[in-house]
């Protein structure tokens, strides 16, 4: 009997298919440590149990793309462990705060199936699921992802393609409980702009850059428990370079767009996403955003912002896509978010 795990490929899963995704994380100022260790990460209620307590929260919250990770990284093994490539993402909420002492399970079910024109992969659609030891959901997305077959010639499943919100309603997501901006502290949070300032169609460059390093980018991968091979092994890719960890491109470019969206404390809501192209040690990874538009809540002095999360490659290319609709090649990250933001 083979003991190993060799990852599910495309013809193994199926419509409806519930996997409950193994070995549960509890976690500590650890992650919350590396994570400030690893990106530029300065949003004040993520780093400050006081300012927190000043938003109405108990104490500060791991960051929200942290807890992403941790309960994106136990989906891999048997989601994408055998992937080519993450494509993107649709739906997500964040419905509770994750704090340290949490711990954290994942559980997804196959939503969609499409075998490609190749015959060699197909793409699975998952929606996950984030609970907390009291089985509580803390957050959900849909993601979708290229994914190698065992045999070519195993039969093509019938094709279904989920139909997904582009945009979540305002009244789709969660706001924590308790979350009052109406004795916000600017001056702590970094910057002084509040909801009103920002208009829509307004393009914020965030002007700083980083390299991607190597070693950094691993560590990153194996601190969510990440395991696709990818992003590790030099040798399953025919060019022999390990792909960065998509979700690290991400919280890169989230936490760069700190100069300029300070206040723009939490993510709420992932209206979509795409990894437009891959992302190689050595790139360096610049971000701008654009306004795309705003909510009121009925909580106090909290409001709504959808952001649009542009990462490249060190340049800001006047078109993203070419006449084809494809990517331009220097685009990294295509992200469509809703954010928490003082009034």
């Amino acid at each position: 009997m083979t003991k190993t795990n060799p990852g599910r490929f495309f013809e193994d899963y199926s419509i409806g298919q519930v996997i409950d995704h193994a070995v549960p994380r509890t976690v500590s100022g650890g992650e919350r440590a590396l994570y400030h260790a690893l990106y530029p990460a300065r949003h004040a209620l993520y780093s400050s149990d006081e300012f927190a307590r000043g938003c109405g929260l108990a104490k500060s919250p791991i960051d929200d793309l942290a807890a992403f990770h941790v309960v994106f990284g136990k989906t891999v093994p048997d989601v994408s462990l055998n992937a080519v490539a993450n494509l993107g993402y649709a739906e997500g909420r964040w419905i509770l705060p994750v704090y340290e002492g949490d711990t954290l399970r994942s559980r997804s079910t196959v939503i969609g199936l499409k075998q490609n024109s190749n015959g060699k992969t197909g793409v699975v659609y998952v929606r996950t699921q984030g609970l907390n030891q009291n089985d509580e959901v803390v957050m959900e997305y849909v993601r979708w992802v290229m994914v190698r077959k065992r045999d070519v010639a195993a039969p093509a499943p019938d094709t279904v393609v989920p139909e997904l919100a582009k945009v979540l309603s305002p009244t789709d997501l969660v706001l924590p409980a308790g979350l009052d901006f109406s004795n916000y502290d600017f001056t702590l949070a970094g910057e002084p702009h509040s909801w009103a300032d920002y208009r829509v169609g307004e393009i914020i460059d965030h002007v700083d850059g980083v390299t991607i390093e190597e070693a950094e980018h691993m560590m990153a991968t194996r601190l969510w428990q990440n395991t696709a091979k990818v992003h590790f092994d030099a040798t399953f890719r025919p060019d022999g370079q390990r792909l960065i960890y998509g979700g690290h491109v991400i919280s890169m470019a989230r936490t760069l767009s700190f100069n300029g969206l300070a206040n723009a404390q939490m993510i709420v809501g992932l209206n979509g996403g795409a990894h437009a192209n891959p992302c190689f040690s050595g790139d360096t990874v610049k971000a701008w955003s654009e306004v795309l538009d705003r909510a009121e809540t009925d909580q106090s002095g909290v409001g709504l912002l959808r952001l649009r999360l542009v990462a490249t490659k060190g340049t800001h290319p006047k078109e993203l896509r070419g006449e084809d609709g494809k990517y331009n090649s220097d685009v990294l990250l295509d992200l469509d978010y809703w954010a928490v933001c003082p009034v």
